[in-house]
């Protein structure tokens, strides 16, 4: 007599939100745990501005990670939102990872954050940038640091650089799933349309290149992604607004050299990105103090959680 065919494992979801200030490493934390490049890095802070979702899919269990925008004390009404959709992510989630750095004191923003966790769902600490550590003492000094906080179920020491910890993270999050049948299809690793991740690549490298004071008044927007009908080639224009004149100068650089630079980089990404030959075509557009203009924080795609 045959054994019988065991039951297929119940297809489970969960939902997972990362949190933290600025540079704290959650973008390169999501790209380190679904493998894939969904969201841009620089050590520039606040280089995420919107919810990122990253998607891993084990067997029966489908991670859903949300990269929110680092915590911080807003400065305009862009910042406002982007620490609006932090919080309102605590909202939409099964289980909070909130991401340390291994040392120093808690900034207002940080201690804020905490506080709402202790009103939320479940939440886990993750002490970022171990590879940084010089010793386990450190460590252990970092980790009663954050248990004393008496807001965290675990505190998990990282690092998203050398991957330290992130397998272990799957088991621990597991758990926290609900079932029911997955919300994307098992081999997509993000729901962002095509034109976003090539603005995000297009920005990231405005942000890598340019100086200090001018990549946070950036935004990036797609005006037309067309396929060629006689060619394997993608057509892609690219406007990159910038809040002052001055600024569409620096941007443009010495005979177009500086955007030339910046599209070159972009393109090459884009190509791996869609996997085909990319006409990439950048300009810059003068939209004065837009990050404090409602009407133009909308048209430009950052809507509000």
């Amino acid at each position: 007599m045959k054994a019988p065919k065991p039951e297929p494992a119940q297809s489970r979801s969960v939902f997972v939100a990362l949190v933290g200030r600025p540079n704290v490493g959650k973008s390169s934390l999501t790209n380190r745990l679904v493998g894939e490049k969904v969201a841009i890095v620089t050590q520039k802070p606040q280089t995420t501005r919107s919810r990122i979702t990253g998607i891993v899919t084990r067997g029966a269990v489908q991670y859903v990670f949300l990269d929110t925008p680092g915590i911080h004390t807003p400065r305009n009404k862009l910042d406002a939102r982007m620490t609006q959709t932090a919080a309102a992510s605590l909202k939409d989630v099964d289980v909070t990872l909130m991401l340390f750095e291994p040392a120093g004191e808690l900034s207002e923003a940080e201690s804020a954050m905490v506080d709402a966790l202790r009103k939320a769902g479940p939440a886990l600490a993750l002490i970022n940038k171990v590879d940084t550590l010089q010793s386990f003492a450190a460590l252990e000094e970092r980790r009663r640091f954050v248990e004393e906080m008496g807001v965290f179920r675990s505190v998990l020491p990282v690092s998203a650089k050398d991957g330290t910890g992130c397998e272990a993270l799957f088991d621990l999050l597991a758990p926290y799933g609900h079932d029911g049948p997955h919300y994307f299809e098992d081999d997509a690793f993000t729901d962002m349309p095509e034109k976003e991740l090539v603005a995000e690549l297009v920005r990231e490298k405005a942000l890598l290149f340019l100086r200090e004071e001018i990549p946070h008044g950036i935004a990036v927007t797609v005006t037309r992604f067309k396929e060629r009908p006689d060619r394997d080639l993608i057509d892609i224009d690219v406007e990159l607004c910038c809040e002052r004149r001055s600024h569409k100068g620096m941007i443009i650089g010495k005979g177009g050299q500086m955007l030339k630079k910046i599209a070159t980089a972009a393109r090459l990404d884009c190509e791996s990105l869609l996997g085909t030959q990319v006409n990439l075509q950048c300009w810059v557009k003068v939209r004065e103090a837009w990050r404090d203009n409602e009407q133009l924080l909308d048209s430009l795609g950052f809507s509000k959680p």
